[in-house]
């Protein structure tokens, strides 16, 4: 059985992963490719709220969004055995409505279908409150490594039904900790970002160990590979908090000193400088997430192009006007997330660090407008003089012969120009060797 190349993961090697956390197809497809053309393996992971039992707000259940990965791996010709798939923020997080017995029944059944569907990177996260837990406390350290405990038996329930289909199945790697930024950013304006603590790590890494020995699912815990911290980075609107590594380096050093191939996790890097990014894995920060910004660049390469159409095609799709007229008809995704002033709320929608945008792509009218978009603009060409305007990197790369002059091309070299800057500060394409 070929073993979990997360296991080749320690803070003493700056060598790491990204994650690219999303559910949309053209960041995936653009992921993928990236991948294949730097000879590396890819982790792309989808949170409780995007794919779950229930089919979360994708429509997917983890088996489905498993075959979505690997259909879009097929068309680009990427060896899918390379491919990760991870579970991030599995635990009651949906259903934080209801008491610990019945959340924590649908938070069993979640990472149990996970598993068995061949996810082989699980984050068990049970830092969230649910409803019958007191508001008047934080949830103790023993609250949450127990919940975590009652998921970690599932878990190898599910691994041993999976390796009775297929002998070749490999042994997931799991992620713990409960220092968890809000998935998408932080959702109000921060003014300082307070470090994890080396005592608050170690406390935590001591109760796990202790409650998985008690729950009998030690087999988890000796095959958790990191732990979630704050390092001191974070994003929200138009705010930013950029890696300080002597800020981080207390924490850091204790994972150094103290633990030989434990790693810690990342969460919120997007937005972050290639530099930052590179001394995040140097100092064992070495799995680095992603999502909004991924598709943040998306926004970014479509909102040109509807600029380009608006001015070349005699039936634009009008994609921007579109997007925002959906998002006012449907402000749920994000009226909790933005706040300011009509003329702030408008910038918000459409150029937020948050993006909370990408909840709208999937709409059908917006899906439609999008399509209309790259139709139009595959039948009446893009004049190069325009895309030096426009999507002045692309422009560069189509005289250089390395792309083509096609609209979902541009998009998708749009989207590795972000990618780039982690695949240069993980080496992940080192990570097997």
């Amino acid at each position: 059985m070929k073993k979990n190349p997360l296991f080749l993961l320690n803070n003493k090697r700056p060598v790491g992963v990204y994650s690219a956390c999303t559910a949309n197809d053209l960041v995936i497809e653009a992921t993928l490719e990236f991948a294949k053309e730097h000879n590396s393996p890819v982790v792309i992971e989808a949170t409780a709220n995007q794919v779950n039992q229930f089919g979360g707000y994708t429509g997917m259940k983890p088996i489905d969004f498993k075959n979505f990965v690997f259909e879009l791996a097929d068309k680009v010709g990427y060896d899918k055995k390379r491919i990760i798939l991870g579970g991030d923020h599995l635990g009651p997080l949906t259903w934080t409505d209801l008491n610990e017995d019945e959340a924590m029944k649908n938070a069993v059944q979640l990472v149990y279908d996970y598993v068995r569907s061949g996810f082989t990177k699980i984050h068990l996260d049970t830092s969230m409150r649910v409803a019958d837990d007191s508001t008047n406390e934080a949830l103790s350290n023993e609250t949450i490594a127990r919940r975590s405990a009652m998921m970690a038996k599932a878990c190898l329930e599910a691994y041993d039904a999976l390796l009775a289909e297929d002998p070749e199945a490999i042994f997931p790697a799991f992620i713990i900790g409960s220092e968890v930024p809000i998935p998408g950013g932080a959702q109000e304006k921060e003014e300082t970002l307070a470090v994890t603590s080396p005592a608050d790590f170690k406390e935590t890494y001591r109760v796990f160990k202790e409650v998985f020995a008690a729950h009998d699912v030690e087999k988890v815990f000796d095959s958790v590979i990191g732990i979630v911290v704050q390092p001191g980075v974070e994003f929200g609107d138009e705010d930013l908090f950029q890696y300080n590594r002597a800020n981080a380096k207390e924490l850091t050093d204790t994972l150094k000193n103290e633990f030989d191939s434990f790693v810690f996790e990342g969460h919120s890097t997007d937005y972050q400088t290639p530099e930052h990014l590179k001394e995040m894995v140097e100092d064992g920060i070495t799995i680095l997430k992603v999502g909004p910004a991924l598709t943040f660049a998306l926004r970014e390469a479509l909102f040109a192009l509807s600029h380009i159409e608006d001015q070349i095609c005699e039936r634009p799709s009008h994609f921007i006007q579109v997007l925002e007229d959906t998002m006012l008809e449907h402000p749920g995704n994000w009226q909790k997330h933005y706040h300011g002033t009509p003329a702030e709320l408008w910038i918000k929608r459409k150029y937020s660090y948050s993006d909370r945008a990408r909840y709208y792509l999937p709409i059908p009218e917006v899906q439609e407008s999008i399509n209309t978009l790259v139709e139009n603009l595959t039948a009446t060409p893009i004049p190069m003089t325009m895309l030096s305007q426009y999507m002045p990197y692309q422009y560069r790369r189509i005289k250089e012969g390395i792309i083509k002059n096609s609209p979902l091309d541009l998009i998708k070299d749009y989207v590795k120009l972000y990618l780039d800057d982690y695949q240069y500060a993980t080496n992940v394409q080192n990570l097997e060797k």
